[in-house]
């Protein structure tokens, strides 16, 4: 049998089983233990809501049938709270249709009881890498460096490059969270943002950023635009809340 225990430098990744039968979600977690994973188990719908809002996962055994909801139900809250995580629905029902409904809500596979627990070891190893190869082309979690180039108050932003062009034909490279910044305001043009929403965008729900580090990143985009004789008129504060990017000029709000 091959050697199931990871090389002992990589961190172990955090995987939340929700399962509401606590004997096999005992012996699931001392597998995936044994394996090299750390665990945490939650036996209901909502204990896993409340957890993953605060705490970073890498992957969650969901069960489709829980005692307060489905694991369907909990994967749209998820994705409704913001909360970005593989998941590997378990569950009794070998019926196409239920596997089908999950891999459409999101769920990146599906094992249907009873299992190998050699077999499921393999199949977190094999999403948890295929989730990795897609964050390596992340510049921030909201920009990718395959990711187009857009117009922003006359500069020209290349994610690929993480440049930015100037009329004045300069061209500079520019900071993975300005460059974040600048593609969310872009995607929300004529939206009112709040800075709690930019501050998740960019940097991550679970990330710990406070709004003067947010502030200082505003100030060297703005600093950097004037430098080159460009406005930011279109870029605006709306006091209490956030900021909007307006270019079209069709709200009144901000300063």
């Amino acid at each position: 049998m091959p050697n199931s225990t990871p090389p002992r430098n990589e961190p172990k990744p955090l995987i939340v089983i929700v399962e509401d039968e606590a004997e096999l979600a005992t012996v699931i977690a001392v597998h995936l233990e044994k394996a090299g994973m750390n665990t945490q188990i939650c036996n209901r719908a909502q204990h896993a809501l409340k957890f993953l809002k605060k705490n970073f996962a890498n992957l969650v055994l969901l069960d489709v049938n829980l005692p307060d909801q489905s694991g369907f139900v909990l994967i749209q809250e998820l994705k409704a709270a913001d909360v970005t995580v593989p998941v590997i629905f378990l569950t009794g029902n070998v019926e196409e249709t239920s596997k089908v409904r999950g891999l459409d809500l999101g769920g990146d596979d599906y094992v249907t009881k009873p299992f190998s627990y050699n077999e499921l070891v393999a199949r977190i190893r094999a999403v948890l890498r295929r989730t990795e190869s897609k964050s390596d082309q992340n510049v921030t979690k909201n920009v990718r460096v395959s990711d187009e180039p857009f117009e922003f108050c006359g500069a020209r932003v290349t994610p690929e490059r993480l440049e930015i062009s100037f009329p004045d034909t300069l061209v500079q490279k520019i900071g993975r969270k300005e460059l974040g910044i600048l593609a969310y305001l872009n995607a929300n043009a004529g939206h009112v943002i709040t800075r709690k929403a930019l501050i998740h965008s960019v940097w991550g729900i679970h990330a710990d950023v406070k709004s003067r580090s947010l502030d200082q990143y505003i100030v060297k985009i703005r600093e950097l635009f004037g430098s080159h004789g460009l406005s930011l008129d279109a870029f605006r504060t709306v006091h209490g809340i956030g900021y909007i990017f307006d270019p079209r000029g069709v709200s009144k709000e901000g300063r």
